[in-house]
């Protein structure tokens, strides 16, 4: 390539706005340029010279980074750009062995402009402050200075609201409140979320009002048996380690009774005629009388079979133990009998 088309396209570079790129502040990109220098064999000291300054303003290529992207990226990123531009500058000069190694260069740090173009696209589409709402203070590096900070994310809603949901249960069970937003995983440091209630029965005119409950690193709580004088208004206040409120949560809680067990029906018997509650009266203490005279002889007539059969069964065991004893004496009878027997043979 000749040295005026080299000195062309160095002048167009001049003439954009000169803003530094993030790639720039990447150490590995520029050890991979400079690995290239050093490496590169079989050019003369002019071929060397037009690449270094190819080199030097390939990062002015990159203009667009702080004009139309806020001139922040966040580390992930800039992660995801140097990896492209990295693999692509190896695989391209692996490659390529055209000879024109200076047009060679000038066509990868275009590639490198349109790969950091296109992440910060999606960074600044979906990355660069999340929040729908509260305050976010995110970790990002300024393109120009090379610097990590925080950059403060506001949101457009009400200030640090984040909405209110209203939750209904029943006595007795369980409900779970939690305020945990896809962008308090961004927050720079340590958070913790304080819990607070305000009863259902009384206004609530100021924050102030709130009667603390638990300060937890995790997102959520748990509220198990509930009781009716437990609803009303609980919120949730996202704080980092400053002490700065991120984000204020509001959950409206109802709790319905149990329903109460209805009494038992009493039925109301008609009134007797006047006259009769005399004769109703002898009726019951007659039947009264019977049934313990029945209960009496029943309770004789039991006791009597019992011992009717407690005499037969001593009256049986006697009798069995007679006839044993009878037995046993005969047997004695016999044996003295048979030894005189043969005394006398």
């Amino acid at each position: 390539m000749s040295f005026a088309l080299l000195f062309g396209w160095l002048s167009i570079l001049g003439s954009c706005p000169s803003v530094s790129s993030c790639l720039q502040c990447d150490q590995v990109v520029r050890y991979v340029h400079e690995d290239f220098l050093s490496t590169v064999k079989g050019i003369s000291v002019r071929d060397q010279i037009e690449l270094k300054q190819i080199i030097e303003h390939a990062y002015v290529n990159f203009r667009d980074t702080g004009t139309r992207f806020r001139g922040v990226i966040d580390p992930t990123t800039l992660y995801r750009a140097r990896t492209e531009y990295q693999s692509e500058f190896k695989r391209h000069w692996k490659e390529d062995r055209t000879g024109y190694i200076q047009w060679d260069m000038i066509n990868i740090v275009e590639k490198g402009k349109r790969i950091l173009q296109k992440h910060l696209e999606i960074f600044a589409a979906q990355g660069l402050c999340p929040n729908k709402c509260g305050l976010l203070y995110q970790r990002v590096m300024n393109c120009t200075s090379c610097q990590y900070g925080l950059f403060m994310c506001q949101s457009a809603t009400p200030p640090l609201d984040c909405g209110e949901h209203h939750l209904e249960a029943d006595e007795g069970e369980e409900v779970v409140l939690d305020c945990f937003l896809s962008w308090h995983a961004l927050v720079a440091g340590k958070i913790e979320y304080h819990y607070s209630w305000h009863p259902a029965e009384k206004n609530l005119s100021h924050d102030g009002e709130y009667e603390e409950l638990v300060v937890t690193e995790e997102s959520k709580i748990v509220l198990n048996q509930l009781k009716v004088n437990e609803g009303g208004t609980y919120r949730c206040l996202l704080r980092d380690q400053t002490g700065t409120t991120l984000s204020r949560t509001r959950f409206k809680l109802k709790v319905n009774p149990l329903p109460s067990t209805p009494p038992g029906l009493t039925v109301a018997l008609p009134s007797l005629p006047s006259g009769h509650d005399a004769t109703l009266h002898n009726l019951q203490r007659s039947s009264l009388i019977i049934i313990l005279i029945l209960l009496t002889v029943l309770s004789i007539t039991g006791s009597l079979v019992i011992i009717a059969n407690l005499r037969v069964t001593m009256k049986r065991r006697e009798e069995e133990r007679d006839s044993r004893r009878g037995g046993e004496g005969e047997d004695v009878e016999n044996i003295e009998l048979m030894s005189v027997t043969e005394r006398g043979m």
